[in-house]
């Protein structure tokens, strides 16, 4: 920084560039480590957030390590652009408050919403009703006993137990379409006419 330009400074907007300067560089970095994936939630190295983050389940986070950054870098670049407009001591911090709640309402809001974006690739095996697939291993017929079925699930295709109803065996390569599923999670197939 040149001397004559931070000496000409008054305490109160030294305060702010002292503000918007690191955390300016700590926002940008998490940035990247956002961008680039290496970001780990490192919100936890925060004691108001340690419990929040072990728990998936949480909701709407407002006080998180990623917010404070991001509000106190608004906060600086506000105070700064408010004391650099002529505006009274009193509105720069009101002004810059206000727009890094804002920066902090709108980041809960988003990391929020992106917490609802994660998938859940549990297969739910109801989805199986009403598919065809075709017998891997051979079904005894009466309920007898298991045999496989090769049938595309929620878009990958699986190897799943199955059993039939009908009176004859189903055999390697018979087209089935799956009737309903048992508690435990077997198909209850009959062939394809």
């Amino acid at each position: 920084m040149n001397a004559d330009w931070w000496n000409s400074l008054d305490g109160f907007a030294r305060v702010y560039w002292l503000i918007a300067i690191p955390f300016s560089v700590a926002f940008l970095i998490q940035l990247v480590m956002v961008f680039t994936g290496t970001d780990t939630d490192a919100d936890a190295d925060l004691d108001l957030d340690a419990e929040m983050d072990a728990d998936h389940g949480t909701g709407f986070q407002f006080f998180t390590l990623k917010n404070l950054i991001a509000f106190f870098t608004i906060f600086g670049w506000i105070g700064i652009a408010c004391i650099n407009g002529g505006t009274s001591k009193g509105l720069t911090i009101l002004f810059s408050t206000i727009a890094g709640l804002m920066m902090m309402a709108v980041m809960s809001t988003i990391l929020y919403f992106m917490g609802k974006l994660t998938y859940n690739g549990s297969l739910n095996m109801k989805n199986a009703t009403g598919l065809t697939g075709e017998v891997y291993l051979r079904i005894p017929g009466g309920k007898k006993g298991y045999g496989k079925v090769h049938i595309k699930v929620q878009g990958s295709l699986r190897e799943l137990e199955a059993m039939t109803n009908g009176a004859d065996d189903l055999a390697t390569g018979v087209l089935v379409m799956v009737d309903s599923v048992t508690e435990n999670n077997i198909l209850i197939v009959s062939p394809l006419n």
